[in-house]
């Protein structure tokens, strides 16, 4: 009787997290690279696999973990709230001095460019002003290149200055976006180590969010068109090469607990869209990789709060055109879209631990 491929998987994330690539340089005289979670930093700069170079690299999956820690996260924040940002509203000069910070991330996570710019302009909704993505890519292998994708994305753009007062954003959605940074630096720390992935991740930091989602709408425009060509095969990436798309929204917040009062949880929405036997994944990694958040996958147990709060983020085009789409966020609280959402406000202990469990959620995707 054949293995249920369901089954297989199941055993497969239950394996102890310490996994092995092997590659020797040559039949007889083998190499053996040993990587321990003490590693330094990856330089900046494009990578190679360890297929690449016929290392053997041993390494434990939580390695990635290292990567990501409380006072980082909340510097990574503050740098998005200060006045130099102005509120980043689409258009503005501080809506560019985020950009460029997003693009310097890329470049140290060592992301490829789409083209000779990771900046990626549009018009608006309105055609009154030019909105920026900024995208990068994560091969999923140099030497044997694959033609599928998973999208990783969240919104930079917030409301800027207006009466004189700023709108610092601070989890709406800074929190999103330093998560989304944080996820590029985990997974390429771990492809320096020597993790070859089954597709290529696209981070995406989308302009516009508060212009109708206009730079969503660009990106799925530029997938349709065929005008993003992958930067290792040079063939366009297309809508029918997406597996899947992940957006975080609004992710660093304890301030609207679930109705059991804790506050150390994650909702996910739009599960309902990816095959049936990734069903339980997101909990099974929450106990096997010590999140030990509470997970809800709908939004306060509200049916339709679920069905309206789902289409309000960047990842409404691609629910529309049929690709698996999911949204991580903590909620909408008292502080959205005020002046005193600050960072603060955020919870950095619990953010951290939602990173890390969307992480190795995502990794079993790919």
């Amino acid at each position: 009787m054949p293995a249920n491929p369901y089954i297989v998987k199941k055993l497969l994330l239950l394996l102890p997290a310490v996994f092995i690539t092997c590659m020797a340089a040559n039949a007889e005289s083998p190499v053996l690279h040993l990587i321990t979670d003490n590693h330094s930093e990856k330089p900046e700069g494009s990578f190679t696999d360890s297929t690449d170079t016929g290392t053997v690299g041993f390494y434990d999956e939580r390695s990635a973990q290292n990567v990501v820690w409380e006072s980082k996260l909340r510097r990574k924040v503050e740098f998005f709230c200060d006045t130099l940002c102005g509120g980043r509203a689409t258009g503005t000069r501080g809506g560019t001095e985020a950009a460029f910070e997003i693009i310097r991330n890329f470049r140290r996570a060592g992301l490829e460019r789409f083209g000779d710019s990771y900046s990626k302009p549009f018009y608006t909704s309105d055609s009154a002003r030019t909105g920026h993505n900024i995208i990068g890519m994560l091969p999923g292998s140099v030497k044997r290149p694959v033609d599928s994708y998973i999208i990783i994305g969240a919104h930079y753009d917030h409301i800027g200055i207006l009466g004189g007062r700023m709108f610092p954003g601070a989890d709406n959605n800074a929190s999103g976006l330093v998560a989304m940074l944080s996820l590029a630096e985990m997974f390429s720390s771990m492809k320096t180590l020597g993790k070859v992935y089954g597709s290529s991740i696209i981070f995406v930091a989308f302009d516009g969010k508060e212009l109708s989602m206009s730079g969503a709408e660009a990106l799925w425009k530029m997938l349709k068109d065929g005008s993003l060509t992958d930067p290792v095969t040079g063939k366009p990436v297309t809508q029918d090469k997406i597996r899947m798309m992940i957006n975080i929204d609004q992710i660093g917040s304890s301030l609207s607990p679930l109705s059991s009062g804790r506050k150390d949880f994650i909702i996910m929405l739009g599960g309902h869209t990816l095959p049936e036997y990734y069903s339980d994944w997101l909990s099974l990694c929450n106990r096997f990789y010590g999140s030990d958040l509470e997970i809800s996958e709908s939004y306060y147990g509200s049916e339709n709060f679920t069905r309206l709060f789902y289409r309000l983020s960047d990842q409404r085009p691609f629910v529309d055109h049929k690709v698996p789409a999911v949204l991580f966020t903590s909620g909408i609280t008292l502080n959205n879209n005020k002046t005193y959402d600050s960072p603060a406000t955020l919870d950095y202990p619990v953010f951290r631990r939602r990173i890390i469990l969307i992480y190795h959620w995502t990794d079993k995707m790919l």
